[in-house]
């Protein structure tokens, strides 16, 4: 059996819409292996946002099972479900989801002190050096670029170590160039430490940056697609 750092078992969500129930996912089931890069792509309103978070415990299937680093989340509690992001995930979003009141330091440090790292400091100013932005560390995000926001925000995500990275359409808010740069950075952190990548996206060249992509339509997965070594 192959080393899965995350695995869904017959995914489904269906909620109501009006008087009718509307499936968004329909029996969606698939592995990934450690350290591997995955693309989840589809048109909008074809469930990839949704798989995502019930991927991360951030939303609980109708039925089915999400599986994380051999845990079944469906037996924790909400409680155990937010120990178990702080300790194996990190997240980028689309939106970078940075806290307006705090510098760059700060809001990289935040989640280290949750997890009550004694060197959340050294450890924050370590990553924004290597996202580049160590002349930024004392900048509100208010007075930071897109581009900058994000690189925080991934210096957020890789600080704490995780197995698993979850991005959701890092490069939305982003222009061209900016956004290759940042997805470099991404994919380099990635090769250097090991962490598996699964990325949400309408970007047809990030998707093509990963191993592999699943393609969804209609809350199906209609594709599982590796790309050859």
């Amino acid at each position: 059996m192959t080393d899965s750092i995350i695995r869904a078992e017959a995914l489904t969500k269906v909620v109501r819409s009006g008087d009718e129930p509307l499936t968004i996912l329909d029996s969606v089931s698939f592995a990934v292996d450690a350290g591997s890069t995955l693309a989840i792509v589809g048109t909008s309103g074809s469930g990839k946002t949704t798989l995502l978070g019930l991927l991360a415990g951030l939303d609980a299937p109708t039925s089915g099972e999400v599986y994380v680093d051999g845990q079944a989340l469906s037996v924790l509690g909400e409680d155990a479900r937010a120990a178990l992001r702080q300790r194996l995930l990190g997240f980028v979003f689309q939106s970078f989801q940075l806290l307006p009141a705090l510098t760059a330091l700060e809001n990289v440090m935040l989640p280290l002190e949750l997890a009550g790292a004694a060197d959340a400091e050294a450890r924050a100013h370590a990553w924004l050096d290597r996202v580049g932005l160590a002349r930024r560390v004392t900048h509100y995000p208010r007075q930071l670029s897109g581009g900058e926001q994000q690189r925080v925000a991934i210096a957020r995500a890789f600080a704490g170590e995780p197995k698993l990275l979850m991005a959701d359409e890092p490069t939305g808010n982003l222009d061209g160039v900016t956004g290759r740069e940042v997805v470099d950075l991404m994919f380099r952190l990635n090769r250097e430490h090991g962490t598996t990548l699964i990325l949400v996206t309408h970007d047809a060249g990030l998707a093509a940056r990963c191993a592999r992509r699943l393609s969804l339509a209609s809350g199906r997965l209609v594709a599982d697609e590796t790309v050859a070594a």
